[in-house]
């Protein structure tokens, strides 16, 4: 909702609740309950978006937290899942001795097994998933890290508006 509809609405709830009481206090606690509930939901509704912008060479990098780990990512949205580097889900802390690698995966660099894994929780800003099915490559094989679809699929929805990247959650139900 845009902010102008969101001045508009509190106008006329605050002159229905005057008419409705004709009485300037409760009229007045109206408008304030009213305003309280549009800072709540404004609050939320940011608290449910990332943004993320365009780097120079076109793609949208970012940082994301493996379990709490800072961990660079680029947004692949032609890859099916989360993709880690052995290096990068080695610092994650992730169990890589017990992984199998039997999942043929194309990449950049030629052809190449991965493991499957799940990540226990992914987070991008206040964007936080848990239980996103992920892979992990051998060590050498990728340079990247990759935000696929695994976790993008989790999303409310993503758009991109001109240099930006916009991530957006589902709100958190109270």
């Amino acid at each position: 909702m845009s902010r102008l509809m969101l001045v508009l609405l509190t106008m006329v709830l605050t002159a229905s609740a005057v008419i409705a009481y004709k009485d300037p206090e409760q009229a007045a606690r109206a408008s304030d309950m009213v305003s309280e509930l549009l800072r709540h939901r404004a609050a939320a509704k940011a608290a449910s978006e990332v943004e993320v912008p365009r780097g120079q060479g076109g793609e949208f990098a970012l940082k994301a937290r493996i379990n709490g780990i800072a961990v660079p990512m680029v947004v692949d949205t032609g890859a099916t899942s989360v993709v880690l580097t052995y290096e990068s889900a080695k610092a994650a802390g992730l169990p890589l001795e017990l992984l199998d690698y039997n999942v043929d995966v194309d990449t950049a660099g030629g052809r190449t097994k991965a493991a499957r894994l799940t990540l226990d929780r992914l987070a991008i800003g206040k964007l936080v998933e848990r239980s996103v099915p992920a892979l992990v490559v051998p060590h050498g094989q990728m340079k990247t890290n990759l935000l696929g679809m695994s976790f993008l699929d989790r999303l409310e929805r993503w758009e991109v508006r001109s240099d930006r990247l916009m991530l957006h959650g589902y709100p958190e139900r109270g």
